[in-house]
């Protein structure tokens, strides 16, 4: 079989986002071009490796054996930039790393710290969601993850590096605010929550389950901001991790109540796929956020 790497690598693209259009937008070609390659490869493969159903496209059992094998090969071809990059040594490279959301307010923080000490390394930051998290994790995509607890169920090598309070906010106006606060009278209030799924909402439910307190979940917002903004304006509490509330309660926009059993104490992780060979500049990176976080962090 007669293929390319811009063919597999276009597959690959199209198999993962099930969209000809998509492929072809982060690829930064026409969709008859990534149409082309398509059409090639499966000449090559002698089998439809797609099929279309009404307005949407899926793997035939073919394309499901070829998209295994591209992620085999895309795997082994990270592995030889990863020693490749070991002969030139920690001064240059590229670092991929991917953080939660919540996270973001602290890990540009450290990539600029770490940068000051590796100037000819460069970066590539991607801000998303725990379900986006975990399936980067799941295809081994990325050298780095930051974030809340790890799931139990993925072979992962994971070690925490600081700790990650949750609390409760408040409109500084709000009648709770400056006032000792018991977890019943929390039943009474609207909360603006995160979406389910997310780090801090399974945290948050297991939290009060764990102490018999059911809460009113009015709204849900898929970001930390639109939470903080929610409470501002008066449409409830929220909780959130204290590391995104440093603007906020500096303005005086924002309060934190003083609930009892509060914060729900969390940490922060930092993630590879066990058995992931990590490239020099990504094992200094993962030492540095190990040993000088929560100090550079602290010192902001």
């Amino acid at each position: 079989m007669n293929v390319t790497f811009r063919q597999l690598k276009v597959f690959e693209a199209v198999a993962r986002h099930l969209s000809f259009t998509r492929a072809a937008q982060e690829l930064h070609l026409s969709q008859p071009a990534v149409s082309m390659q398509i059409k090639q490869l499966e000449e090559s493969a002698g089998l439809p490796l797609f099929e279309q159903l009404g307005k949407k496209i899926y793997l035939t059992e073919a394309g499901r054996e070829m998209s295994h094998y591209c992620c085999s090969i895309a795997s082994q071809l990270e592995e030889a930039r990863d020693v490749l990059e070991q002969l030139k040594g920690i001064q240059r490279g590229h670092l991929d790393i991917a953080v939660a959301s919540t996270a973001n307010y602290f890990a540009t923080r450290l990539l600029a710290a770490f940068a000051k000490q590796h100037e000819g390394v460069t970066f590539s930051l991607d801000v998303t969601n725990r379900a986006s998290l975990l399936r980067q994790l799941e295809q081994n995509g990325k050298d780095l993850v930051i974030m809340g607890l790890p799931p139990e169920t993925m072979s992962l090598e994971m070690e925490a590096f600081m700790e990650n309070p949750l609390v409760v906010i408040a409109s500084p106006d709000h009648a709770l605010a400056g006032k000792k606060v018991s977890l019943h009278q929390l039943q009474k209030e609207n909360f603006v929550v995160r979406e389910a799924g997310s780090g801090t909402r399974i945290a948050m439910e297991r939290f009060f389950n764990e102490h018999g307190v059911s809460l009113q979940t009015g709204m849900e917002m898929t970001s930390n901001e639109a939470i903080k903004q929610a409470v501002e304006a008066g449409l409830g509490l929220g909780i959130v991790s204290i590391h995104t509330l440093a603007l906020e309660r500096e303005a005086g926009w924002l309060v934190v109540l003083d609930v009892d059993a509060f914060p729900i104490l969390r940490h922060w992780y930092v993630v590879h796929r066990k058995g992931k060979r990590l490239s020099p500049i990504a094992q200094a990176f993962r030492q540095f956020v190990l040993s000088e976080a929560q100090n550079i962090l602290i010192a902001a």
